[in-house]
């Protein structure tokens, strides 16, 4: 008996269907009691790579603060809106969180500086995109099962997974690649996790900054999607605390974007009747999208977020720290790979003998931006500091 087909009969023809999945990268027998995709869900919360995305960085460096996001707080609020919005345009609540809660796996410790620094340093090697790692994380680096590596997870995730390819790479993935060199769409789940990804980070960095005092309540309403809920906030409840009151203007700015989204795609989705999802993917452009005046509203915090979080200069500080750091593990695991944990050096062995200095430096890659942020400032002072036991 295989419980997951059961789940189907509430889902839109145009939803991801697990009777209907492309597969495996390595053939399995079908799961009992349970779905194709939550089997990738459960896979995806028991890996190593979910555990550590508790302690790497979501704006803030992770001892900064107990209250700020991580990476896994941040995944998990992903899934919420988009198991949210995909309930009420009937896809499939189960692959929409299994995507949201991998599309950071392969995210580097510091955040988008981290991941900068590390792009840097891979520059000569072909670059680094936590996108790509997190596909590169399900596919081979997790070591949990016996039959096969990674966690050979359906199509249908990894297609979500991989939100943004430059062509020479996606002609180097194959099946999940090859949107990128046809120019097609993927599913409406993969579509949802993207768009979620964007209203979550905007609107809890935005919590994030008013915690860390970066910028104040007053400051935010120079932003039209803020100031329209703060003044309705004011009207409603003039004496509500500071804390509760932002608290409050955010709950509402979400629920806003997400009522949108549900409506805009609903009436995308009318208008073009696709079939099922191959027709979602031929059809030209995105069918879960805001509405204009909504994306441009949201754009506007992201640029206001842009000069006057993610700019600041107590942000801007942390994260040169945090890019000397990665410079250095990069550049001192280059020069030695054996000063890292006895399975990277020996698979840089291999790898190198294979590739040479390109599959070094991917080695050493996957080995840091595997890193939590506490891990990555632990092996900084191992390697440089004359007083730290190594």
């Amino acid at each position: 008996m295989n419980a997951g087909n059961g789940a189907e009969a509430g889902l839109a023809p145009y939803a991801a269907h697990d009777s209907r999945t492309r597969g495996r990268r390595y053939p399995e027998a079908a799961p009992e009691y349970r779905g194709e995709f939550q089997r990738d869900r459960d896979r995806i919360i028991h890996s190593n790579a979910f555990r550590r995305l508790a302690y790497k960085t979501q704006v803030f460096v992770n001892h900064e603060g107990d209250l700020y996001r991580t990476r896994v707080t941040h995944s998990l609020e992903v899934a919420q809106i988009a198991r949210s919005i995909a309930r009420a345009l009937a896809l499939n609540e189960t692959l929409v969180e299994a995507i949201s809660l991998a599309h950071d796996l392969g995210h580097t410790p510091f955040g988008h500086a981290g991941q900068d620094a590390l792009n840097e340093c891979m520059r000569e090697f072909g670059g680094f995109e936590h996108n790509l790692q997190s596909l590169r994380v399900v596919d081979e680096l997790e070591e949990r099962y016996a039959d096969f590596p990674g966690l050979n997870l359906t199509f249908e995730c990894r297609e979500g997974i991989l939100k943004h390819c430059a062509l020479p790479k996606a002609r180097e993935l194959g099946d999940v690649g090859q949107r990128f060199v046809d120019r097609t769409s993927s599913g409406l789940e993969a579509q949802l996790a993207n768009l979620a990804d964007e209203i979550a980070y905007n609107n809890h960095d935005v919590d994030d900054g008013l915690r860390a005092g970066l910028i104040t309540l007053e400051e935010l309403c120079e932003v039209r999607l803020v100031q329209r809920h703060a003044e309705a906030m004011r009207s409603s409840h003039p004496q509500l605390p500071a804390r509760r009151a932002i608290h409050e203007i955010i709950r509402r700015m979400i629920n806003e974007v997400v009522i949108d989204v549900i409506r805009t795609s609903g009436e995308l989705l009318r208008a073009a009747a696709p079939r099922d999802i191959d027709a979602v993917r031929a059809h030209k452009g995105l069918l879960i999208a805001m509405a204009e005046h909504v994306k441009a509203q949201h754009l506007e915090l992201k640029q206001f977020l842009r000069e006057r979080v993610y700019r600041h200069h107590r942000v801007l500080r942390m994260t040169s720290k945090a890019k000397r750091v990665l410079e250095a593990l990069f550049g001192a695991f280059m020069g030695d790979p054996r000063l890292m944990p006895e399975e990277y050096c020996d698979a840089t062995r291999r790898i190198e003998a294979a590739e040479g200095p390109r599959g070094r430096a991917r080695i050493v890659a996957d080995y840091v931006a595997g890193m939590t942020d506490r891990y990555a400032i632990l092996e900084h002072r191992r390697l440089f500091d004359p007083a730290e036991r190594t």
